[in-house]
């Protein structure tokens, strides 16, 4: 399956593409004794062996920038692959199997806001379709806290934005605290933001919040549900 991420709404929201064969440079000590990549050791970190068991996720997406408030909401039951959107006063019902144009516009705004709320389990979704590289010693963005650094450039082709890069910086726990998005896998960040504010949920260590202290804009996770069969 393919999952696209791509700089949007008030220049935060992204999807990104994927398919090419994982690369590992630079494992840490526990990667080489555990057997598990980098990526592994992150999801593994966020609860992503919790996962198979969940029934449903429910979660809003907001955005404040300003005096701009924007808010969707989604209700996702993973097991049948279906999603409930709502914006407003509009709701729509799909199977993300059988999609038609409406169903396909609206899943793209799904996975951009999914990926912001569950990035480490992309890391297995995606697992294929993207190289990455570990960094055992980097110097977080905007903390400036040493940290270590994960990066994964998504292929070449196919998607809304191919050859996108994102850096996710954090500690020995490999709990997320912050990450970098790089449009074409440019030097420069386009976005950094933290990954803040986590709960636990069946198992699930989700961020609610994503500041960018110098972007003016501030991204959260209201609603936030979880459950399991």
């Amino acid at each position: 399956m393919k999952t696209y991420y791509i700089v949007g709404l008030f220049a935060i929201l992204f999807f990104a593409s994927c398919k090419t064969e994982p690369k590992q440079k630079e494992e840490t000590q526990e990667t080489a004794e555990t057997d598990k990549s980098v990526p592994e050791l992150i999801a593994e970190a966020h609860g992503f062996e919790n996962w198979g068991a969940v029934k449903e996720i429910t979660f809003t997406f907001n955005v404040d920038r300003d005096s701009m408030h924007f808010e969707r909401s989604w209700d996702w039951k993973p097991k049948k692959n279906t999603v409930t959107a709502i914006s407003g006063p509009d709701t729509l019902t799909y199977n993300r199997n059988s999609m038609d144009s409406i169903a396909l516009k609206t899943n793209s705004g799904f996975i951009n806001d999914r990926y912001w709320l569950m990035a480490p389990f992309n890391l297995m979704w995606d697992s294929g379709n993207y190289t990455y590289e570990h960094t055992a010693k980097a110097t977080a963005p905007i903390s400036e806290e040493p940290m270590q650094k994960l990066t994964i450039v998504y292929a070449n082709e196919g998607g809304y934005t191919p050859g996108d890069a994102y850096d996710f910086y954090f500690k020995d726990d490999y709990i997320i605290r912050e990450w970098a998005y790089r449009k074409s896998n440019q030097e420069e960040p386009n976005l950094v933001s933290t990954w803040e504010d986590y709960v636990e949920m069946q198992g699930l260590q989700l961020a609610k919040q994503h500041n960018r202290p110098k972007g003016g804009t501030n991204l959260y996770f209201t609603g936030l549900s979880v459950s399991k069969e």
